[in-house]
């Protein structure tokens, strides 16, 4: 994947989203996206060899801008000593939700969900395993400063893989909740998956 020049970086990624936002990813063209992105085709080509190529080099940073707001919010938090469901909350909605909202305002967002789903499920299964990583890294550091403590046989990877279980499965309920609706949403997920939804009974 080519890389476009950092300095031109953020406004061409800017440009970029717009378009795809405003004209869906089927009906836009090489020729119609050099023009909403102000570039003359060939220097559109410069950076990317087709239409695919721009809309997952798009996706790619989105994804990878999601994961460090999260995960830094969540080390703030984290510092500030905040409840760790609150801090799994707010990890996913910036993690998960943001780009989603940002998504929401177009009304080609369906179509472009799906060709995200078609065309760049190699960048989102590397991205998941990239943050559930580092996830599990910050629920160690967790455990380690005292602010929660594993269950025997709950190791920090697999509660990161439950906590983005929950709130991915969140984002693809059906029918779809509202995008207002979402942080209160993984606050009830990642709170039954945290501390249980049911008192065990008596035998």
């Amino acid at each position: 994947m080519n890389r476009p020049d950092p300095q031109r970086r953020e406004p061409l990624l800017s440009r970029l989203r717009e378009a795809f936002l405003a004209r869906g990813y089927e009906a836009i063209t090489m020729i119609e996206l050099a023009r909403l992105v102000g570039l003359s085709r060939r220097m559109l080509y410069n950076h990317f060899s087709n239409k695919t190529e721009a809309f997952r080099y798009m996706l790619w940073h989105d994804g990878e801008v999601a994961i460090a707001n999260g995960l830094a919010a969540g080390e703030e938090m984290l510092d500030a000593r905040q409840a760790p469901l609150e801090i799994f909350v707010r990890i996913m909605d910036l993690r998960f939700a943001q780009n989603r909202r940002v998504l929401m305002q177009s009304p080609h967002a369906l179509e472009i969900n799906d060709k995200a789903f078609r065309l760049a499920r190699d960048i989102q299964v590397g991205q998941a395993r990239l943050f559930q990583g580092k996830l599990a890294a910050l629920i160690a550091e967790m455990e380690e400063r005292g602010l929660l403590a594993l269950r025997k046989g709950t190791s920090p990877a697999a509660l990161a893989q439950m906590l983005c279980d929950g709130a991915r499965g969140s984002n693809q309920t059906l029918p779809p909740i509202p995008i207002e609706q979402l942080p209160e949403r993984y606050r009830l997920i990642l709170g039954a998956i945290l501390y249980g939804a049911v008192v065990p009974m008596a035998a």
